[in-house]
C-alpha cells in the first residue's frame, strides 16, 4: 500500500526566514587608485550606484541571494562575499538589473553577506551588507537531567495536570543550556493516570497541533522521546487531552541551536545489544538494580568521536514493573528514565543519550528483578555530521482510520510506504512519530528507507522490500502504543512502515521536522 506523496514546504512550512538590506544602507567610495579628493569623488559619474539586497534560506545551510543593482548605463563588476572564507562570487553587469546567486556554508551560524559593485569608467565604488543567519540546526548533546516532575514540584506547581489543561517546561534558560534554541530532546511520561487520553508537546506561544506524542491507558506509565520547537521565551508546553488529570514528568538529553555543534547521520538500524544472546554485553538478563555499559563509537559503521547517539530500547519479559535508566558511560546513574513497564511487557521506547568519552553509554535496571533488554542504533550525532535539523509544523501524514485512507487498517505482515521528500535530495532523514491503535493481535512496527523510487510504484515496476529486522515499537492486541523514530531517506526519499505482527493494525505518523545535509 502507498500513502500519498508529501511536499514538506507545504502541509509543514520550514522556518526559512528573508533578510534585506535597502538601498539606502548602500556606502559609496572612489575606486582605488582613483584621481581627487573627497570633493571629486563626489562629483564622480553615476552618482545614484547603489545595491538592494534581499537573501531568503532555502535549505538547512544555503541562501539564495537577489541583489538589485541601480545605476546609469555603465559596465559594471559585481562581488559577492557570503562571509564564510570563500572564494567571492564575481559578477559582470550593465547599468540597472537585477542578479541572482546562490550559496551553501558548510557550517550552521551567523554569517555577514557584503555584496560589492564596482563602476570602473566612473570611478566609483558601493559597497552593502547585511548578516544572514542559517536556517537549520545543530545538536547539543546534554547530561539526562530532569526538567518538569509535577508529582513533586520540581519545574512547575506540584500537583496533577487538569484533563485539556497543560502545563509548561522551561527549556532555554534552565541550567546549562542557554536561552535562543530552537527544539529539545525531550522523554516525556506520563503516570498516575484514570482514564485513556494523549499529551500533546508544542512550542509555547502556538497554536497546538493536532497531533499527539504519547498516548496512555488508564493505570499505565507511558514514556516517549519528543523532539519538540521551544517557545520564543524558551518552554515547550505539554497539553494533556485526556478526560481525567494526570502526572507528567520531563528529563532532557539534548537540544538544537543554530550556532555549529554536531549534525546528524542516520543509519539502517543496527542491533548492538541483545542479552538474550550476548551480543554487546554478558549473554543473560540484566538483573535488578544492575548497570551493563557497552561501547558505541567505533563499531558497525558508527565512527569514532560522536557526541551523542539515537537508539530504540526494547525490554522485554521483565520479572516485575520498573524503569531504565540510559546515560553517558563514564557517569554517574541519573534520577532519569528512558523506559517504563511491567512485569511481563514487551515495550520499546527512542532514545537520544551522549556518549561518554571512551564511547561507550550504561543501560541500568532499576526494578528489582532482572528483565532482557535489546537496543538498536538508529544514528548519530557527530561535528562531522552534516545534516541539520529543520523543525516543521508538527503534521498528521497518515491515519489508516481516515475514510479518506482507502486501503483500511494495515493487514499482517503488510507494509506502507511513504514517500516524503524523493525531489529533495539532500534530506538525510526524518523525525516522526509513529502509534499502532485498534491492534488486533500480538507485533512489532518495522520502520525502513524503501529501495523503489516513486515512478517504479507508479508503473508498478516496484520490487518487494527486504524486510526490516529492528522493531521500532511493540504491542498487543487492544493496546495503542506510540514511539518517536528518526528514520533515515535512503536514496530515495520514501519510507516504510512495517507491520510484522499477523493481525491487522491501524497505523498513525505525524512528522516533527527533517535533517538536511545541504
Amino acid at each position: 500500500m502507498g500513502a500519498p506523496a508529501v511536499d514538506l514546504a507545504k502541509v509543514a512550512a520550514p522556518d526559512l526566514k528573508a533578510y534585506n538590506s535597502p538601498a539606502e544602507r548602500s556606502v559609496r567610495t572612489a575606486l582605488p587608485g582613483a584621481k581627487g579628493g573627497a570633493a571629486a569623488q563626489q562629483a564622480a559619474g553615476n552618482p545614484d550606484l547603489a545595491l538592494v539586497l534581499n537573501a531568503a534560506a532555502t535549505t538547512a545551510h544555503a541562501f539564495d541571494l537577489e541583489t538589485t543593482v541601480i545605476s546609469a548605463d555603465s559596465a559594471l563588476k559585481v562581488t559577492v562575499d557570503w562571509g564564510d572564507g570563500s572564494s567571492p562570487d564575481g559578477m559582470d553587469a550593465y547599468g540597472s538589473t537585477i542578479l541572482k546567486s546562490s550559496h551553501t556554508y558548510a557550517r550552521l551560524g551567523q554569517y555577514t553577506v557584503k555584496v560589492t559593485v564596482a563602476d570602473p569608467a566612473n570611478q566609483a565604488e558601493v559597497v552593502n551588507e547585511f548578516q544572514v543567519m542559517t536556517a537549520g540546526s545543530d545538536f547539543v548533546a546534554h547530561t539526562p537531567t530532569r526538567l518538569l516532575d509535577t508529582r513533586d514540584g520540581t519545574g512547575a506547581v506540584r500537583g496533577k495536570v487538569p484533563a485539556y489543561g497543560s502545563t509548561r517546561v522551561k527549556v532555554g534558560g534552565s541550567g546549562a543550556i542557554p536561552e535562543g534554541v530552537t527544539a529539545v530532546a525531550l522523554n516525556v511520561t506520563v503516570t498516575n493516570t484514570t482514564s485513556a487520553g494523549h499529551i500533546t508537546a508544542f512550542a509555547e506561544g502556538t497554536e497546538r497541533p493536532t497531533t499527539s506524542n504519547v498516548n496512555f491507558e488508564a493505570g499505565q506509565s507511558v514514556p516517549n522521546l519528543v523532539i519538540v520547537p521551544v517557545g520564543k521565551n524558551g518552554h515547550v508546553e505539554l497539553a494533556n487531552r485526556g478526560a481525567e488529570s494526570v502526572d507528567l514528568i520531563a528529563d532532557v538529553t539534548g537540544y538544537f541551536t543554530r550556532a555549529d555543534a554536531a549534525g546528524y547521520t542516520p543509519m539502517t538500524p543496527v542491533r548492538f545489544v541483545d542479552t538474550r544472546e550476548g551480543l554487546g554485553t554478558t549473554r543473560g538478563r540484566l538483573a535488578g538494580q544492575q548497570t551493563f555499559g557497552t561501547k558505541i563509537s567505533g563499531l558497525r559503521a558508527v565512527p569514532e568521536g560522536i557526541t551523542a547517539v539515537a537508539l530504540n530500547v526494547t525490554v522485554t519479559g521483565p520479572g516485575e514493573a520498573g524503569h531504565l535508566s540510559v546515560f553517558p558511560g563514564g557517569g554517574n546513574v541519573p534520577i532519569t528514565s528512558n523506559l517504563n513497564f511491567t512485569a511481563g511487557q514487551t515495550i520499546a521506547n527512542a532514545v537520544i543519550v551522549p556518549v561518554g568519552p571512551d564511547g561507550t553509554i550504561n543501560i541500568r535496571n532499576g526494578s528489582w528483578a532482572g528483565t532482557d533488554v535489546i537496543v538498536d542504533v538508529v544514528g548519530y550525532y557527530s561535528a562531522d555530521s552534516k545534516a541539520a535539523y529543520m523543525g516543521l509544523r508538527p503534521v498528521r501524514l497518515l491515519d489508516t482510520r481516515d475514510p479518506r485512507w482507502t486501503h483500511g487498517p494495515m493487514l499482517g505482515r503488510g507494509y506502507i510506504w511513504q514517500a516524503l521528500s524523493a525531489d529533495e535530495p539532500g534530506i538525510a532523514g526524518y523525525v516522526l512519530n509513529t502509534t499502532v491503535t485498534n491492534t488486533a493481535g500480538a507485533g512489532f512496527l518495522s520502520v525502513a528507507p524503501d529501495p523503489n523510487t516513486r515512478e517504479q510504484y507508479r508503473q508498478g515496476r516496484q520490487v518487494f522490500p527486504e524486510r526490516p529486522t529492528a522493531s521500532t515499537l511493540n504491542w498487543t492486541a487492544g493496546k495503542t502504543v506510540p514511539n518517536l523514530v528518526q528514520a533515515g531517506s535512503g536514496k530515495n526519499g520514501i519510507v516504510d512502515f512495517w507491520n510484522q505482527g499477523w493481525d491487522k493494525t491501524d497505523l498513525v505518523v505525524d512528522i516533527f521536522g527533517y535533517y538536511e545535509s545541504n
